[in-house]
């Protein structure tokens, strides 16, 4: 198990809330943790390679970003060919995830999730129709499950 000293913790805590939206967020972020800002990311570099954290990231609200119309896409894909098609899907530039998933027969077939994003519905059924194309013959099976309302997302929380 990684161990996490004070210092880590107060760093943790610090960035627990999300990134500082600032110009310098990592000189906000030594000065919340009392660090300079050269030993917050060599801290945060040490903890990711020592696996104390996987890794420091953006989680935009497309909501508010004006993409309201966000669907995941599931697909039955062939899975000789999963893996191969889902790197392709992953790479696409209007796909933000793409995973894998074990099948849930006989009610749930689909094992390839990705999800899209847009303004409209029209514009997520046509991004899906990309996706399909790509998939070929190798897809039995599509849908998509739009999103009613944004889920929250937060990462690790430790209590001062």
């Amino acid at each position: 198990m990684t161990q996490v000293d004070a210092v880590d913790r107060q760093l943790v805590l610090a960035l627990q809330e999300g990134l500082p939206l600032d110009p310098e967020p990592w000189a906000q972020v030594a000065r919340m943790s009392g660090l300079d800002e050269a030993a917050v990311v060599a801290r945060l570099r040490d903890m990711q390679k020592r696996g104390a954290i996987r890794r420091i990231a953006a989680v935009p609200n497309h909501f508010k970003m004006g993409m309201t119309a966000n669907g995941m896409s599931v697909w039955d894909v062939d899975d000789a060919e999963v893996d191969r098609l889902g790197e392709r899907i992953g790479a696409l530039p209007f796909v933000t995830h793409c995973y894998r998933r074990p099948r849930r027969l006989p009610v749930w077939p689909y094992n390839l999730f990705a999800m899209l994003h847009g303004s409209t519905r029209e514009e997520v059924f046509s991004k899906r129709d990309k996706v399909a194309a790509i998939l070929g013959d190798a897809c039995q099976a599509g849908d998509i499950l739009f999103s009613k309302r944004i889920l929250k997302k937060t990462g690790l929380r430790l209590v001062g």
